[in-house]
């Protein structure tokens, strides 16, 4: 029998907590709740979970502390949960590293439908052993590839310059995109789109966030960039293609 997939849920509300619980359990996923940033941090290293749902407003440290210093050490989906709905705290959240965001008050079945969604799309590879450097001819999978640079749609692995690249999944999925379609402009309400999905109701300043956290993992290289098309949007520029 496979094992339970593990949900750290982080709210000092503890009815909300219990209720987002009580959906989670009824879908066969294991969960742990905890009322503070210290106790949260203290607990992701003991419980070990697959995915964190964060509230913002925590006693002690607060959500946005809480997810920096996840992100120090782990690549584990996070998905903050606030009341708080102004545009900056969205980016603030993105820009930390989180996944996805929802306000309160939300639906229950919505949020245990975007843990799905965001658990389908991250793989977690085991990490005792170094995975060895990729070459494209080797790749298996569905894949793109450039000069310096592999990306795996079926394994979710980037390999840059002979390293192995760590990335959550809204953004190996917005890079693949865009390599897989090179030198095409697209909008950003075409990226949110596809890649958030029609549903998703975040602003498109959520597509520049991971457009900048991209290009801070992926230098320009001489033959191709993630470039800015100004009043339009971006696009994968690949330069030796006619």
């Amino acid at each position: 029998m496979a094992e339970k997939q593990k949900i750290l849920i982080v709210d000092d509300d503890y009815n909300i907590a219990e209720l987002i619980a009580l959906y989670l359990t009824k879908e066969c996923y294991e969960t742990c709740i905890v009322g503070d940033g210290e106790e949260a941090v203290r607990q992701f290293d003991q419980f070990q979970p697959n995915l964190v749902l964060l509230d913002l407003m925590l006693p002690g440290i607060d959500g946005y502390e809480v997810c920096r210093r996840i992100r120090k050490q782990s690549d584990v989906p996070i998905i903050m949960l606030s009341a708080k709905g102004e545009i900056f705290d969205k980016v603030l959240g993105l820009e930390l590293g989180a996944d996805d965001y929802m306000m309160k008050p939300f639906d229950a079945k919505e949020l245990v439908a975007r843990v799905k969604a965001v658990l389908r799309r991250f793989r977690n590879e085991p990490a005792e052993a170094p995975a060895p450097v990729a070459k494209p001819a080797e790749e298996k999978g569905e894949f793109v590839t450039y000069t310096d640079l592999v990306i795996n749609q079926t394994y979710y692995d980037v390999t840059y310059c002979g390293h192995k690249l760590e990335m959550p999944p809204k953004e190996f999925e917005l890079l693949y995109y865009l390599a897989s379609h090179p030198n095409q402009v697209f909008t950003r309400e075409q990226l949110l789109e596809r890649i958030w999905g029609y549903e998703y109701q975040g602003e498109t300043r959520t597509v520049d966030v991971h457009i900048k956290r991209l290009r801070e993992k992926l230098k320009d290289h001489e033959e191709w960039r993630l470039s800015t098309v100004w009043g339009i949007g971006y696009k994968f520029e690949v330069r030796n293609q006619v």
